[in-house]
């Protein structure tokens, strides 16, 4: 029997879980302005957490907060006073991977459900069940797992007890993401929040007795990016994630716009709700699902470990930029009695530009850019200014929390 999974998408602000809620979450992910893991994304603060939740809520969509680093003795003081805040503002689940921040959250707010981040190298069902003895309710899969491998988990642990999973997203070099390269070079620590990701960069071989002389790494005859890995899409393979007693489908991504989070969120979602509708219908819609997904960035494309060890293949070591279909340019965020749209410019476009708006219900509707206008209705050919406040006039069906974007004929 397929157990029906939860959607589970990234925010990295108030804007951005809004729109993965309308979008298709069944819960979002997001970081408070301490302990989690991507200490450079924009991030909560406790009155947007606060909102955030409530938006979520409203909506039937639940939220988990991350409190996943690897805590040093300084850190223990700091965290449990952020869980005395979390108590009061009650997120659905605090994600940790480190056992001592657990047992401070099991103390200070038991009432919310604790889930263990795929941080803590959670790689075989006996790990599952410590986890489970302890309190947690859930517990995340590390991506050096494959699909066989996670049914035998679901076989030997509590029915009631959820796994989850990345299935789409960036991939780190470093085993369940425990890297020490971005310390090591920047004394920046990726296991307390910091990574600067080394692992995108070029690297080059200096020979200990001729300093200075740098020689490229060649790996196949590709290139120098030995490091960088192509991103993970399981869009094509859905019919094996659903039936491998996977309880919540994780998508990467807490650092991404609000146009790759529609993108995602609407793409998975609607492949969910087809395959568990009638998997020929899955099978069927299969184009629509690759299209959408490749119109977001990405780095090219790979099943990571989930029908064994990866090849050569994973890994891209000609060019570390991603691929790019769309550019984001707002999002419509309210509507005035004359019929212009609000937005907040995330990229220029012109006045007679067409283009292009991303609806929830997964149509993709081409708009003509009418009329735009600053805060004070004075009309404008374009806006100079990133993140400035527009007032459009499109010639189109538009919603609030509709996604603006424009095709980027090169990509």
């Amino acid at each position: 029997m397929v157990r029906k999974p939860e959607l589970l998408i990234p925010a990295s602000s108030l804007e951005v879980l809004k729109i993965a809620v309308m979008f298709g979450a069944d819960a979002v992910y997001i970081g408070g302005e301490a302990f989690g893991l991507r200490a450079k994304a924009k991030n909560f603060s406790m009155e947007d957490m606060k909102e955030g939740i409530a938006f979520a809520h409203e909506h039937g969509v639940k939220v988990y907060v991350t409190a996943n680093i690897l805590a040093h003795n300084d850190d223990l003081k700091g965290v449990r006073e952020y869980f005395e805040e979390l108590k009061t503002i009650r997120p659905d689940a605090l994600i940790i991977s480190d056992p001592g921040v657990f047992m401070i959250a099991k103390e200070v707010c038991p009432e919310i459900e604790r889930h263990v981040s795929t941080q803590a190298n959670n790689t075989n069902y006996g790990t599952y069940q410590f986890w489970w003895n302890l309190g947690a309710t859930r517990v995340v899969t590390a991506r050096e797992l494959s699909l066989a491998e996670i049914r035998e988990i679901r076989a030997h642990i509590p029915e009631e007890m959820e796994i989850e999973s990345f299935i789409h997203g960036a991939m780190c070099i470093s085993y369940s993401g425990r890297c020490l390269l971005s310390n090591f070079f920047t004394g920046r620590d990726a296991n307390r929040g910091a990574c600067t990701h080394p692992c995108r960069w070029k690297y080059s071989l200096v020979e200990e007795t001729r300093p200075g002389e740098y020689m490229p790494v060649y790996e196949n005859e590709r290139g120098t990016y030995i490091f960088n890995s192509k991103d993970l899409c399981m869009i094509e393979h859905m019919d094996d994630v659903l039936e491998a007693g996977i309880d919540s489908l994780k998508i990467e991504g807490r650092m991404k716009t609000a146009l790759y989070v529609a993108t995602v969120a609407r793409t998975y979602r609607k492949a969910i709700d087809d395959y568990l509708k009638d998997p020929a219908l899955y099978r069927e819609h299969m184009p629509w699902y690759q299209e959408q997904i490749k119109s977001c960035t990405y780095r090219q494309f790979t099943t990571g470990f989930f029908y064994g060890k990866p090849d050569e293949t994973t890994q891209i070591y000609d060019n570390n930029t991603y691929e790019k279909g769309y550019t984001y340019l707002g999002y419509i965020e309210g509507r005035r009695e004359d019929g212009r749209y609000r937005i907040t410019q995330r990229n220029k476009f012109l006045l007679g530009e067409t283009i292009e708006v991303m609806k929830p219900d997964g149509r993709n509707v081409k708009a003509l850019v009418k009329g735009i206008f600053d805060e004070d209705g004075q009309p404008m050919e374009s806006a100079p200014h990133p993140q400035q406040v527009l007032y459009v006039d499109l010639e189109a069906e538009v919603s609030v929390y509709d996604i603006l974007r424009r095709r980027e004929e090169t990509a």
